[in-house]
């Protein structure tokens, strides 16, 4: 997929895509911290994965982020829902999909090095904020 073609993809399309990519990645990161008790894994990774975690995220990280990339969390926070966060409030949800948005757009456009350190940034925040 070239990048114009990215650019023009629905933020939920991107959302999708991205909650799927971060969601490997941390199960990957869990599995090789060396936890491999079936039962603390899906624990363990919903504590990076969930509309919390990933609203304090990007929250944390929106400042490093290009203007572009704003304007793209932006766009997705401020998309109209159809459906109700089953676990968080709405304005929370709302900057999780931002997250999952920006996750998404950066590995459908290719922009691995920007993804690596967005993900691993996602993962240093939550850490902290789970202190």
């Amino acid at each position: 997929m070239d990048l114009s073609e990215v650019k023009q993809l629905n933020t939920d399309v991107l959302a999708y895509v991205g909650d799927a990519v971060y969601e490997l990645f941390v199960r990957e990161l869990v599995l090789e911290s060396g936890r491999h008790k079936a039962s603390g894994l899906h624990r363990t990774v919903t504590g990076y994965v969930n509309a919390h975690a990933q609203a304090a995220a990007i929250r944390g990280m929106f400042d490093k982020l290009s203007e572009d990339e704003k304007s793209l969390v932006k766009r997705a926070r401020n998309h109209k829902f159809r459906s109700k966060a089953k676990n968080a409030d709405p304005l929370t949800y709302k900057w999780a999909t931002g997250f999952e948005a920006f996750i998404g757009y950066l590995y459908l456009a290719g922009e691995e090095d920007r993804l690596t350190w967005a993900m691993y940034k996602a993962v240093e925040i939550t850490d902290g904020e789970q202190v």
